[in-house]
């Protein structure tokens, strides 16, 4: 869904666990760069999961635009991390 998500238009951003493959990382890397969509890696696949509820996840898309924004603006506060306890 994230790929889709990005060759159609509609991501804003991508969130990619720390622990994807460096195959899943340089497809995602490269995928993005060409859609120029920010990319960043967040946590563990769990921890990314759970952010949505989910159990576990690889990397997923932030298609509102808001949303993203937020994010950005939550990591670049936190020094580059979501955690709550920084």
């Amino acid at each position: 869904m994230t790929e889709h998500s990005v060759k159609s238009g509609k991501s804003h951003m991508v969130l990619l666990s720390a622990e994807a493959s460096d195959n899943t990382k340089k497809k995602f890397t490269n995928m993005c760069a060409h859609y120029k969509i920010p990319i960043y890696l967040f946590g563990t696949r769990d921890e990314l999961g759970h952010s949505i509820g989910q159990e576990s996840r690889i990397c997923l898309s932030v298609d509102d635009a808001g949303f993203a924004k937020a994010i950005r603006e939550r990591m670049n506060k936190d020094g580059g991390s979501l955690n709550e306890s920084k």
